[in-house]
């Protein structure tokens, strides 16, 4: 049986830590004690006894009062914030901080109502660098007030975005990269460009 079991060891990853669970100390505000009946209430090893299931219960009873922040990505566990990103369809990066982990889930719902334009690129680059990226579109449409004109622009679409390092390494141009290709219209060549200072 010892062979199985490591063989099993092997194959499965344990759990990753939560964050919730038994706290030491932490009493039921909800005990189970008083709310048997007054037979029960004198009997000494009864209440002993159910204060074994108001310490097992305890978490969960806390957890159940404070559920409302649990949905807040603000206040949220940080490994709750990444189920939050699921629920929203956002990808988060293990190499953000978890500020900008959970402003992303903060505004992913608006930057996927804007996806697809020039602002919502904008928003989540910022949210990803901390810098303002300069944006160069080829244009919408073009119109000439002059009959038979040349028309300005370009003739092919394009986008070309740089973004500032500000000295600091820290930006991945792969990132930068999905984050233009996720966030473009679909039909754009695109190009991303990191400027060092």
């Amino acid at each position: 049986m010892a062979v199985i079991d490591d063989e099993l060891t092997d194959i499965y990853e344990p759990a990753p830590e939560s964050e919730r669970g038994a706290i030491e100390g932490l009493r039921s505000r909800i005990p189970i004690g008083p709310s048997l009946p007054s037979l029960y209430h004198d009997d000494d090893f009864c209440q002993r006894l159910t204060t074994v299931f108001d310490d097992a219960l305890s978490p969960v009873v806390t957890t159940l009062d404070c559920m409302p922040s649990y949905f807040d990505p603000s206040l949220a566990p940080e490994d709750f914030v990444e189920w939050l990103a699921g629920w929203v369809g956002v990808r988060l990066d293990e190499a953000w901080s978890p500020q900008q982990r959970r402003q992303l889930v903060i505004d992913a719902v608006d930057i996927y109502r804007r996806r697809g334009t020039l602002g919502a690129m904008h928003d989540s680059l910022v949210l990803y660098t901390g810098e303002d990226p300069d944006i160069s579109d080829s244009g919408g449409c073009a119109w000439s007030s002059e009959p038979n004109s040349p028309l300005p622009g370009q003739p092919l679409p394009s986008l070309v975005v740089r973004v500032r390092s500000q000295g600091t390494g820290r930006l991945d141009a792969r990132i930068l990269d999905l984050i233009v290709n996720e966030n473009k219209p679909a039909h754009l060549h695109h190009r991303v460009v990191v400027v060092e200072d």
